[in-house]
């Protein structure tokens, strides 16, 4: 099932996520925009219909700013969006570009109070001499309206692009992170943050990593993770120091001197880490596999799959057309038994880990007419092509996955493909 929009640069989804229950999806696009999705309620006469997502709410979070002191343009794009668990009736979102954090209140109107004593039914004020009865407003209903409003903005805090937000597990505080420093905020205070992780050397010039993504433990709220350019990742306990320089576990994999080459930094950088919805694992995606560490062996992960391993002979052609620095996330599905992480040519990859099976699949208006099954794509490399496979060198490079989100327990998915939102979801018989 697919959701589309025409084609412009505002237009392009930059981040999407399911809330803790998949019943609302939020995506955030280039042009600083947030549009959630609800679910269907399943009704008798449609029991087909359950899973459909519709239009629930679209809002202006960030608009473009100048910062006149850098003489800097700030994007409006949306870097990332995460949920926070329901606890009422109005739903929150914490939404960011690459400088400021705002908390969200999504919330339903479908009553109005009537009768005010003091105004008329336009809202003027009355005059107090003619109002000779004295009435008891009342609420009436009116058409469902949901609103948006933002009930906190934390700003000035990060000197470099945030491109991480993490939500703790204590759910009063979350953590924001840039390229060289990550800062712990409390959900109630805007004005400051502390600062829990700074890697920025005292001489710029010698920098030779940056922090690429990090995000809180699931269940234990002092723990959390962080990804470098190196491609290492440091596990840190906030309870060791206040400043988590020094982290407690370094995450590496010794590198293999026969696949050394000019490119090797570059695509060993980590663009996603996410940990298992149990905690107990790690997974990381850089240019070319996805790799699943186990929080207790930080010498090598326990498993890697091949994303695209067929790049590995246009790594060239990819440098010089700047994709090589594409940053492709990756996600879990809810047991932590299948992964999926994203592609070239409109394709997505997912792989079982237990059954260690992996397919791809595309995502395209061609390919996904509403409950058509997706057929799996290949990738020839050399040789000769058969029929259904596609040659890696007609491969659309400007047609990536770069953001994908699965449902917290069932088997739907949405998949952000430039300016489209595709959900997909398991046939159900």
């Amino acid at each position: 099932r697919n959701k589309t929009t025409c084609l412009l640069k505002a237009d392009i989804i930059s981040t999407v996520e399911f809330n803790h229950t998949g019943e609302l999806l939020a995506t955030g696009d280039k042009g600083g925009r947030v549009v959630i999705f609800q679910r269907e309620q399943e009704s008798k006469n449609q029991v087909h219909r359950r899973g459909e997502y519709n239009v629930y709410s679209t809002f202006q979070s960030h608009e473009p700013e100048f910062d006149y002191l850098k003489s800097l343009e700030i994007e409006e794009k949306i870097n990332k969006i995460r949920w926070l668990p329901q606890q009422n009736a109005a739903y929150f979102l914490l939404s960011t570009n690459d400088k400021t954090v705002k908390l969200w209140k999504v919330s339903e109107r479908d009553k109005r109070p009537e009768g005010y004593n003091l105004k008329d039914e336009e809202g003027r004020l009355r005059d107090p001499a003619t109002i000779t009865t004295l009435r008891v407003p009342v609420l009436r209903p009116m058409d469902l309206m949901v609103e948006a409003t933002p009930r906190r903005v934390f700003a000035n805090a990060h000197t470099y692009h945030i491109n991480s937000i993490s939500v703790n597990s204590d759910y009063e505080t979350y953590m924001s992170a840039d390229d060289l420093r990550i800062n712990l905020w409390n959900f109630e205070i805007t004005n400051q943050s502390f600062n829990i992780v700074d890697i920025k050397p005292a001489n710029m010039e010698e920098l030779t990593e940056v922090i690429t993504a990090a995000e809180f433990h699931p269940h234990h709220c002092n723990t959390f993770v962080y990804s470098s350019s190196k491609g290492t990742i440091r596990l840190c306990d906030m309870r060791a120091s206040a400043l988590c320089d020094r982290h407690t576990k370094f995450f590496e994999e010794p590198e293999d001197p026969s696949n050394r080459s000019f490119f090797s930094e570059i695509i060993s950088s980590i663009s996603d880490v996410k940990f298992s919805h149990s905690g107990r694992y790690i997974m990381t995606r850089d240019y070319l596999t996805v790799k699943v560490w186990d929080l207790n062996m930080e010498n090598r992960p326990i498993e890697t799959y091949q994303v695209h391993d067929y790049l590995r002979s246009k790594l060239c052609s990819l440098y010089e057309n700047d994709c090589i620095f594409d940053k492709f996330e990756c996600v879990w599905n809810g047991s932590d038994s299948v992964i999926m992480t994203g592609s070239y040519n409109n394709f997505f990859r997912m792989f079982d880990r237990n059954t260690k099976r992996d397919v791809t699949l595309e995502a395209s208006r061609e390919n996904s007419k509403p409950r058509a099954i997706l057929k799996p794509r290949k990738v020839c490399v050399g040789g000769k092509r058969r029929k259904d496979e596609i040659s890696v060198d007609s491969l659309d490079f400007s047609k990536k996955i770069l953001h994908t989100a699965w449902h917290p327990s069932e088997n739907i998915i949405a998949v952000a493909a430039t300016n489209n939102l595709y959900i997909f979801q398991d046939k159900v018989n």
